[in-house]
C-alpha cells in the first residue's frame, strides 16, 4: 500500500496542471461568462497532448494508462473549471468507456479513436421526464426492424444535449419490466428524427450544455447496438461506477481550488492589524477544509486503484461520489465565508465554484441514492424503493 504518486504520475499531473492553469484559465472564464462549450479547436489540442482517453488502450488512440492517471489529469483541469474539464471527463470516465468495454469491435474502432483525438464528443442520455433516480422506469424504446434499430422517446438532463456528436442512449429493448429489458444504443447527431429542446438554464455548469433530446422513429444501423437487453443494464451500471469516480473528481478539483484560494487569501488579507490566518476561527475552518479535501482524494484514488478490469466496485465508487458530493458543498461554502465579499463577487471564481458544487450531487445519481447503494453493498442485497 503506497499513498505516494509515482514519478511518472507526478510528471503527468504537473503537465496537466501547467496546461490547465497557463493555457485554459482565461478560456474557462470566457466559457463561464458566455455559457458556451469548449471549441473544437481546443478539443483537438487536448487530443494532441494526450489528455483525452488517458485510460483508453493505445491501439484505440488513448494513452493506455490506468483510471488513477485519468482522474489525476481530470482533477487538475477541474481545479480551473468543470467546463474545460468536461471533455476529459467524457473521454476517460464517460459513456465512451461503455462503448469501449461492451460494443462490437467495428463500432469501437470507428468511434473511440475519434474521441481520443478530439474529433468526436460522446454524451450519455439516461434520464427522462419520469425516470431519474428511478432509472428503470425509462420509456424510450428501441426496436430492431429490418436489420435497423428504431428509437422513439425522450431524454432529459443530458449534459452535452444538442452539442455532442453522438449519444449513448439507455433504451427499453424488450417488454421485460424493470432492468431486464434495458440496453443501450449509440445515436449519432444529424440522423433524421433526432431533435433537441431549448438549452437548459442551470444554476451552475455554465459551458456544459444540457437539453432535452427527442427521438421520432430514429433509425440507426444494427452495429450501433452498445449493450443488448437481458443483463445489459447491469453492464451499463458497471461502466457508470467509473463515471461516479469522475463525478467525485470534479467535486475534488472544485473543493481543492476553493480551499487553496481561501488558504492564500487568509494569509494575505489583514483585519484588525493582523492576517486572517492568525484568528483561530479561520484556522479551524481551513483545517476542516483540508481534512475534507484530503479524505475525498483518498476515497477516489482507492476506488480507482481497486478497479477490476478497469471498472470500480459500486461500493467504492458510491462512497467516493457521495463523500465528495457532500464535502464540496461544505468546502466551497466555508471558502466563500473566509473570503467574504471577494468570494461572493463574480469578479472571482469562488462564487462559480459554489454554484457548480451543488450540481454534482444531483448529477450522476443523487446523494441519497448513493447512500442506498452503499447500504445495499454493505448487506449484500438490494432494497426496493417501490414497497
Amino acid at each position: 500500500m503506497d499513498f505516494q504518486l509515482s514519478t511518472e504520475q507526478k510528471k503527468l499531473q504537473e503537465a496537466a496542471r501547467l496546461f490547465a492553469t497557463e493555457q485554459m484559465t482565461s478560456v474557462a472564464r470566457d466559457l463561464e461568462s458566455q455559457n458556451q462549450p469548449l471549441s473544437s479547436t481546443w478539443l483537438k489540442r487536448y487530443g494532441e497532448l494526450g489528455f483525452l482517453g488517458v485510460n483508453i488502450a493505445q491501439e484505440l488512440g488513448g494513452l493506455g494508462l490506468g483510471n488513477l492517471e485519468a482522474l489525476i489529469v481530470l482533477e487538475e483541469f477541474a481545479k480551473v473549471s468543470p467546463a474545460i474539464a468536461f471533455p476529459i471527463f467524457e473521454s476517460s470516465v464517460g459513456p465512451i468507456r461503455a462503448v469501449e468495454h461492451f460494443a462490437n469491435r467495428k463500432l469501437v474502432e470507428r468511434i473511440v479513436p475519434k474521441v481520443c483525438n478530439g474529433e468526436l464528443v460522446v454524451a450519455v442520455a439516461m434520464s427522462e421526464p419520469d425516470a431519474g433516480s428511478a432509472l428503470t422506469d425509462l420509456k424510450t424504446k428501441a426496436e430492431i426492424k429490418d436489420n435497423m434499430i428504431v428509437v422513439n422517446g425522450q431524454k432529459r438532463w443530458c449534459s452535452g444535449g444538442g452539442h455532442a456528436d453522438a449519444y449513448v442512449v439507455y433504451v427499453r429493448m424488450t417488454d421485460t419490466p424493470g432492468a431486464g429489458g434495458i440496453g443501450a444504443v449509440l445515436v449519432e447527431n444529424g440522423v433524421p428524427g433526432l431533435t433537441f429542446g431549448a438549452r437548459e438554464q442551470l444554476m451552475g455548469f455554465r459551458g456544459i450544455p444540457s437539453a432535452d433530446i427527442f427521438f421520432d422513429d430514429v433509425k440507426i444501423p444494427i452495429e450501433n447496438l452498445v449493450v443488448p437487453a437481458d443483463g445489459g443494464f447491469q453492464k451499463l451500471m458497471e461502466a457508470f461506477d467509473l463515471e461516479r469516480c469522475g463525478n467525485a473528481t470534479m467535486c475534488l478539483g472544485i473543493a481543492q481550488a476553493a480551499y487553496s484560494d481561501a488558504l492564500s487569501y487568509a494569509q494575505e488579507r489583514y483585519q484588525f492589524g493582523k492576517p486572517l490566518i492568525d484568528f483561530q476561527a479561520v484556522q479551524l475552518k481551513l483545517a476542516d477544509m483540508a481534512m475534507q479535501v484530503e479524505s475525498s482524494r483518498l476515497l477516489i484514488h482507492r476506488a480507482a486503484q481497486n478497479s477490476t478490469d478497469g471498472l470500480p466496485s459500486v461500493l467504492d465508487s458510491s462512497l467516493a461520489k457521495c463523500f465528495a458530493n457532500e464535502i464540496v458543498r461544505e468546502v466551497t461554502g466555508a471558502a466563500m465565508q473566509v473570503m467574504g465579499a471577494y468570494g461572493y463577487s463574480k469578479e472571482f471564481p469562488q462564487e462559480q465554484r459554489m454554484r457548480d458544487a451543488w450540481g454534482w450531487g444531483i448529477a450522476g445519481g443523487a446523494i441519497d441514492i448513493q447512500k442506498i447503494n452503499i447500504a445495499s453493498s454493505l448487506v449484500g442485497r438490494r432494497f426496493s424503493q417501490r414497497r
